[in-house]
This record gives C-alpha cells, structure tokens and sequence, in this order.
C-alpha cells in the first residue's frame, strides 16, 4: 500500500470523533473490547467494534488475542509519520517567522543613533 492510501486511512480513522475518543482511551494503556464498549456505553457493541475496525485498518490500533479476548492496543507511530509530514515543518516555519517577528520589533524599538554635538 503506498505511502499516500496509508495517510488517507488515517485521516479517514482520525475524523470521526468517536475514534479520536477511543484512541485517547488506549493512550495510556491497553483495553478489551469489552472494556471500550462499556466506556461507550451509547454505543452498541457492533458500532465500536466497526470503529476498532476502522482504526485497525488504519494500523492505529493493534490488535492480541487471548483466547476469547480481544487487546487493542495504541500504535502511535502512524500519527507521529503524519505530525513529522504534515505539522512539523508548519510548524517549524511557524517559529522561524516568530522568530523573523521578533527581531524586527527590536529593531524597531532600538533608540536611533543620537548624532555626535556639534562644537562651535
């Protein structure tokens, strides 16, 4: 799968608000199926497991089975390519104009050099 279809699944896994959501659930540690759906409880079971199912396509959810359990797991590194692709030169750029923004204002606000006394 090129590079451009894997970002245009994520994009498409990251735009729904409900998958953001349950992404921000797997961040700080892994959950079962039944788990998440039990967070989501206005959801049915078949709607999360569609959701985890978008998400896992889009590589970023992992998945381990354990017997009749299901792991899901964050895999972080999709969104990372994607902040390293898309948002990290923006915002590097962001920064150099501050930086541009700032010295122009010091300069701006140096006192003027004030011309020498003149004598006689």
């Amino acid at each position: 799968m090129s590079s451009e279809t894997n970002d245009d699944l994520i994009f498409k896994a990251l735009a729904a608000p409900v998958r953001r959501q349950i992404l921000d659930a797997l961040r700080d540690n892994p959950q079962t199926t039944g788990e998440l759906c039990a967070r989501f409880a206005d959801l049915n079971r078949c709607t999360v497991m569609q959701h985890l199912g978008v998400l896992e396509e889009a590589d970023l959810v992992l998945v381990r089975r354990v017997g009749r359990v299901r792991w899901n797991y964050l895999n972080a590194i999709p969104i990372k390519r994607i902040h390293d692709r898309w948002i990290g030169p923006y915002a590097a750029r962001a920064v150099d104009m501050l930086d541009e923004l700032k010295c122009q204002l010091e300069t701006d606000a140096a006192p003027a050099a004030q011309p020498a006394p003149s004598t006689g």
